[in-house]
């Protein structure tokens, strides 16, 4: 279909002119009467944000998206765009998006007048009609709103006071499209009170120039509720004037924060096929951050991001490339050992309650990783912890004569007595996370029972030897994160030793006092 090219053919066309409030509304309207996605990409929102920035929209509404660090607010920003329509009409050359029919900047409105119906028309996609800023503190008026050009004065040879010396800023540059400001309280609130007129009054005013300019802009404002008090303030009268305010948040079940990982994380390593993550590395991952969002080590105000869980994920997978690299491997698998490269993707995404020296980031890391191995090692098998209730001497007498008539049966053996019993004996494992997989598997398979166990609990094939001897270690450091194994780690070193519990309190420490506190 050929666009039309001057104002007669527009209006020939039968072409109406909608605010862009009112054309998002029209989109909206169809896509939720085709059942179409919103906003694709955007997991874990469907209930609770999505109906609430329908809501907006549908009432044509300026919204805040109000979350902390990480949550999708600038991308569910960027697709609203989706909801424009896909070409618009421009006078040609206008610096605002003029709309032909209605032109309102000095350029547009002579060129109108002059040419009349042979007015040159352009059309401009939906992706020019998004704009964004970050908020900063030097961000002036001039660079949001405009401001006099003297180049632009004196090339056209324009007094000062001649509306044709305007430079417009960035929102008018928008003019007919939405935009964006990031970090809404770091705007100094001498440039907020530049905002007020655009908001209510939908218009705006240059310096000393007797004219206002309507605008016609939909306006997405985001911000971290820490920075409220740390770093600046959103002022009330503007607050008022943001018709919607809607709270974003974290992935609230295990389900959607993977989908979230998977989504967002680069893990296309020598060919999909040749990887291979299991089920419980990913829970591990999540948990991580799980963990981090209530320790008591990091700060809340400040969030734990969601990108904290991508940069792991994407960190332990290159560890696993890394290995199979160096091994010629045909396939590539997470081991336990490589969480320790895990710390990479965790320290620089959470803030700690009391800042110290880079070390304590460190251990504040492992230990959320140690919390994260021990939640989801008691999905899978039966509670290293649990106690059965230890009954006094006339229960045990009644027990035993009383109901059954017989002696009470010796206990049944416990499910990890057999492994547990091996280390008690002296016995030890070594791993390090470059082993060789005939190497790793052998030292595993020392262990008497462990692969029995493995295959029982985690449901894996035998054939499957890749991904057992790996459970097969998460068995190990389960019981380890449960206090039942000793787990000796040199510094620095992904280097790992598997030894008894008792027998390692006449050896060595295994960690600091320091560490022993965040794991408890």
């Amino acid at each position: 279909m050929n666009k039309p090219t001057t104002l007669a053919e527009l209006l020939a066309s039968g072409y109406q002119s909608l605010s862009v409030k009112e054309e998002m509304r029209k989109n909206l309207i169809a896509k939720l009467r085709n059942r179409e996605p919103l906003f694709p990409g955007i997991l874990g929102y469907e209930d609770t944000v999505t109906p609430q920035l329908v809501n907006a929209i549908l009432a044509k509404h300026d919204v805040i998206l109000l979350g902390l660090r990480g949550q999708a607010k600038t991308r569910i920003a960027r697709l609203l765009i989706e909801l424009l329509d896909e070409w618009t009409p421009i006078v040609k050359g206008s610096e605002i998006n003029d709309d032909p029919t209605h032109p309102i900047s000095f350029h547009a409105v002579q060129l109108v007048r002059e040419l009349g119906d042979a007015t040159p028309i352009e059309w401009i996609h939906r992706s020019e009609r998004y704009g964004e800023k970050l908020a900063t503190p030097d961000v002036t008026i001039a660079d949001i709103i405009g401001d006099i050009d003297p180049l632009k004065a004196a090339h056209q040879r324009l007094h000062y006071s001649h509306e044709g010396a305007i430079h417009f800023g960035i929102i008018p540059r928008t003019n007919r499209g939405i935009f964006t400001i990031n970090e809404l309280p770091d705007l100094q609130p001498r440039i907020q009170v530049g905002l007020f007129n655009l908001l209510e009054e939908r218009d705006i005013q240059i310096r000393g120039f007797n004219i206002r300019i309507p605008l016609d802009v939909m306006m997405v404002f985001t911000a971290n509720p820490e920075d409220y008090t740390n770093r600046g303030n959103i002022i009330t009268p503007l607050k008022d004037r943001i018709a919607s305010q809607i709270l974003t948040h974290y992935p609230l079940s295990m389900e959607t924060a993977i989908s979230i990982t998977e989504q967002e994380a680069w893990t296309a390593r020598l060919g999909e096929e040749g990887l291979a993550v299991p089920r419980y590395f990913k829970e591990i991952i999540e948990q991580i951050a799980f963990e981090a969002r209530k320790s008591e080590f990091i700060d809340q105000k400040s969030g734990v991001s969601a990108r904290l869980t991508i940069s792991a994920m994407e960190a332990l997978i290159s560890n696993a490339e890394r290995r199979s690299i160096m091994n010629g491997d045909d396939i590539i698998l997470p081991r336990v050992t490589d969480l320790a490269f895990v710390t990479t993707g965790v320290t620089g995404k959470v803030e700690l309650v009391f800042e110290g020296e880079q070390e304590g980031m460190a251990k504040v890391a492992r230990a959320l990783i140690g919390k994260a191995v021990r939640e989801i090692f008691k999905k899978y098998f039966p509670d290293p912890l649990a106690r059965e209730r230890v009954k006094s001497g006339s229960e045990r007498y009644q027990d035993r004569y009383a109901k059954t008539g017989q002696p009470q049966q010796p206990q049944k053996e416990g499910e990890y007595d057999a492994v547990l019993n091996w280390f008690s004996q002296g016995n030890m494992i070594s791993l390090t996370d470059t082993m060789k997989f005939e190497d790793y598997a052998k030292e595993l398979s020392r262990v008497p029972r462990l692969r029995e166990l493995t295959v029982r609990h985690m449901k894996i094939q035998e054939a499957d030897r890749f991904s057992l001897a790996s459970a097969m270690e998460f068995v190990l450091d389960g019981l380890h994160q449960n206090s039942k194994l000793a787990k000796e780690e040199e510094f620095g070193r992904p280097d790992v030793t598997y030894r008894d519990m008792i027998g390692s309190i006449f050896t060595r420490p295994l960690v600091s006092e320091d560490d022993e506190e965040m794991l408890a």
